[in-house]
């Protein structure tokens, strides 16, 4: 295999990550924190190193093929947040390299777990580089989810492929072109929640730092309390409002300014995401209304903004959820899998599969009444071919197994099983807060031993390429000429 396109794409990604640590670096020097020149030596590192392997393979071809579109985007995801870590290792925070990489893949994977302590004193610079990093993290996966995934057929990803992806030569230029539309959108939905932030009542760095984390369904908070911080109705409202944005596919929101203002509600997909949204916004707000004893206002503003929270994958916390009961802390817990649309800056498992696994089922069973009946499977209008059917149902049962692997192996550690669970369940779906006392919505991820932060570090790198992606690079039929 020729590496050289590989290493060249890797190291324009390396230099644009240095290019991102300007801002903290201005913003630490503007506020007068020293932390301005460990940003300034990381930015240094990583713009030489970056800067490198552009030099020395830009004689390169500008095209991939479909191995070389595989390793660069595993290589991505695992290399870049090596050098993120960087400043987060120099900083006055004292984080040893471990918790630094598992810190920044939690932040460019938009997973949003932490290691960190003492948010509310932390160096700004630190807080805004933790911010730039999910809402990196989130327009690049969009554009992974559009460009990069149907091409490679992953997890019934194929589905979505358009005809402009109808080699993998393709993707690049298109994937330029893509970039450019849905990062204007990107853009313009951060603006605006950040506006709206700091019309609640936020002060204009908070409101930076969490627009960009809201849009990007990653949840970092400059506090430790999160988002319950401001304890205002009208921040919640907000950041519901824009999970919910975040999580449904940019490109639908480029056919609404397109002028097809049902584009959102035609899409299967998004109808079904939204049906499941108000069902478990009305669910959660009954239930805490009946069984908790709360106002009907205070049951929705808590019970809403907690769970679709946990639902799209950006771990905003509102309260400490974890303290309603045995019922609320299961059902989070596989809430928490399900996830946003492909497409979006959202997680978990993807609403799509389960749409295609149930109307799968159903015409399953209907052909098994009707064994001479023709009963065809659609969606989106169109029927589901064979091989999306397969890789959906490959994707939930690999997700499954590496779910109960790294579950022993995090336990192995002498983490609890509970712990065990929660935490590889939350990194794997990239949601951030997990369930109990060590790795809920009130306690952080710190207390782990450095094997199973590496374990789950992995468990987010997998969750956040659709798992194939990764797999596929362990398999010798990959690195055969």
């Amino acid at each position: 295999m020729d590496l050289r396109p590989v290493l060249y794409t890797l190291g324009a990604l390396v230099v644009l990550l240095a290019a991102g640590m300007i801002l903290p670096t201005l913003t630490d020097l503007v506020m007068g924190n020293p932390d301005w020149q460990t940003f300034l030596i990381a930015l240094f590192l990583t713009a030489v190193v970056g800067g490198m392997l552009m030099l020395s393979t830009r004689d390169s071809s500008d095209t991939l093929n479909l191995r070389q579109a595989f390793l660069v985007t595993t290589l991505a995801w695992a290399v870049l947040p090596g050098f993120a870590a960087l400043p987060l290792a120099f900083s006055e925070l004292d984080l040893s390299f471990t918790d630094a990489y598992f810190e920044a893949m939690s932040g460019l994977t938009t997973t949003g777990s932490t290691v960190i302590s003492g948010l509310d004193h932390a160096p700004p610079g630190i807080l805004l580089w933790r911010a730039l990093l999910q809402w990196f993290g989130g327009i690049g996966i969009v554009v992974m989810a559009v460009a990069v995934l149907p091409m490679l057929q992953v997890g019934g990803m194929q589905v979505f492929r358009t005809e402009s992806f109808e080699t993998v030569e393709k993707i690049l230029p298109r994937a330029a072109q893509i970039s450019v539309a849905i990062s204007g959108i990107y853009v313009a939905f951060t603006a605006l929640c950040m506006m709206l932030y700091m019309l609640a009542g936020m002060g204009a760095f908070d409101a930076l730092a969490h627009s960009m984390t809201t849009i990007a369904t990653g949840g970092f908070s400059t506090y430790d309390a999160s988002i319950g911080k401001f304890d205002s109705y009208g921040v919640d409202m907000i950041a519901l409002a824009f999970m919910i944005i975040g999580s449904i596919p940019f490109l639908l929101f480029l056919q609404l300014l397109r002028g097809r203002p049902l584009a959102l509600w035609r899409d299967e997909q998004t109808r079904g995401f939204l049906w499941l949204v108000a069902f478990l916004c009305a669910f959660v707000t009954v239930w805490l209304v009946i069984w908790k004893d709360f106002t009907v206002a205070e049951a929705f503003r808590y019970g809403s903004l907690n769970i679709i929270s946990v639902l799209t994958g950006t771990g905003y916390a509102s309260t400490d959820y974890g303290q309603w009961g045995a019922f609320s802390s299961t059902l989070f817990f596989f809430v928490m899998f399900i996830g946003g649309c492909a497409g979006s800056t959202s997680c978990g498992i993807k609403i799509f599969r389960f749409q295609v696994l149930l109307k799968s089922m159903r015409s399953w069973i209907r052909h098994t009444l009707q064994p001479n009946g023709v009963f065809v499977a659609r969606y989106n209008g169109r029927p589901i071919p064979d091989d999306v059917r397969g890789s959906v149902m490959s994707f939930l049962m690999f997700f499954m197994a590496i779910f109960l692997i790294l579950s022993i192996l995090v336990a192995s550690t002498g983490t609890d099983i509970v712990t065990a669970m929660s935490a590889v369940g939350t990194a794997m779906a990239n949601v951030g807060p997990g369930i109990g006392d060590v790795v809920g919505p009130a306690g952080n991820f710190s207390s782990l031993t450095d094997t199973a932060k590496w374990l789950l570090s992995i468990g987010m790198l997998i969750g956040r390429l659709e798992l194939f992606s990764v797999l596929v690079l362990f398999s010798p039929v990959f690195w055969r000429a």
